[in-house]
């Protein structure tokens, strides 16, 4: 299959990676030029529980230099870069051009559906841990998954086809009718998680140095949920508390995408995370307090960020 990854950071040379080492033909689209030039020169370093190697079977480049339309385009730039970035690539679209988006929060479906049409338009989540420790150099360790499904159910066998692609390349990737439930779940984790990390500097693990840490990440997980289910979306905060478990567990080493924005003077995706569950809750009715404080905290400190640029 030809894949366009749009949005080459930690996640999407992941995943563009593992999918270019699993045969199939993929181009990294992304605006760091230190990055892509690394890739195109030594290949994309990728350190994983298999080992670490040099893939050199991608190309890499911005996306105004793409030229040819993918039978896959899977977005992975943050939500608030979700327009700008599919408007420099909407001439590659092809009517054949299935979209995925992966990205973090909510909101995505709505910004892709400003470019490309609802039946080509996948949606899904995935847990897989990555980081960007350099040019060209993406490490993870442990487990993820992918859950995705299409937004017209005549699109079940595209999806599907998605799916076989993504689990040749052993990303553990299922359609699933419950997706959405999903995609509230790691919103659940993140505005929990990210934000909590991204306000103290902390790793995943140095949460748990005091019982305050979990407290309020399960505080921040109810709210989460009665909100998603305000919504009509089942979504479950024992399942989403696993996860954390799991995170403290097996990722207790790794920095939240928010904490590495936050180090790096960048704009997080705190708008897509906990941003949009207070709108939603607030149309609810619903009292958020816990995700509303981290909101204004991660605020705060890009500001601060801004400020000292």
């Amino acid at each position: 299959m030809n894949i366009a990854i749009l949005g080459a950071g930690a996640m999407g040379s992941l995943f563009g990676g593992l999918l270019a080492e699993a045969g199939q033909r993929v181009v990294l689209l992304d605006i760091d030029d230190a990055h892509l030039a690394a890739i195109r020169d030594a290949g994309l370093r990728l350190d994983t529980d298999a080992g670490s190697r040099h893939v050199s079977r991608l190309a890499a480049c911005r996306p105004e230099q793409a030229s040819e339309a993918p039978d896959l385009l899977i977005v992975f730039t943050k939500t608030l870069h979700t327009g700008q970035a599919l408007a420099a690539v909407e001439r590659l679209l092809a009517p054949h051009t299935l979209v995925l988006t992966l990205q973090n929060g909510l909101g995505n479906v709505e910004a892709v559906g400003r470019h490309v049409r609802q039946e080509r338009i996948l949606v899904g989540m995935t847990t897989w841990p990555a980081d960007l420790c350099g040019p060209g150099h993406v490490r993870s360790h442990g487990q993820g998954l992918v859950r995705l499904m299409p937004l017209v159910i005549q699109q079940q066998q595209a999806a599907a086809r998605v799916a076989e692609v993504l689990n040749l390349a052993a990303l553990q990737c299922e359609v699933d009718a419950q997706a959405w439930v999903a995609i509230w779940e790691k919103v659940a984790f993140n505005a929990a998680l990210n934000s909590l990390c991204a306000v103290t500097g902390c790793t995943v693990g140095q949460l748990n140095a005091a019982p305050e840490g979990m407290a309020l990440a399960r505080a921040v997980v109810a709210e989460v949920v009665a909100t998603a289910r305000s919504a009509g979306v089942a979504a479950d905060a024992a399942h989403c508390m696993a996860s954390v478990a799991h995170a403290l567990a097996h990722h207790a080493g790794h920095k939240p995408s928010m904490l590495q924005d936050v180090l790096a003077g960048r704009r997080t995706e705190i708008a897509a995370i906990n941003g949009a569950v207070v709108a939603q809750a607030r149309r609810a009715g619903i009292a958020v307090p816990n995700t509303e404080m981290l909101l204004g905290l991660v605020r705060l400190v890009e500001a601060r960020a801004v400020e000292h640029s």
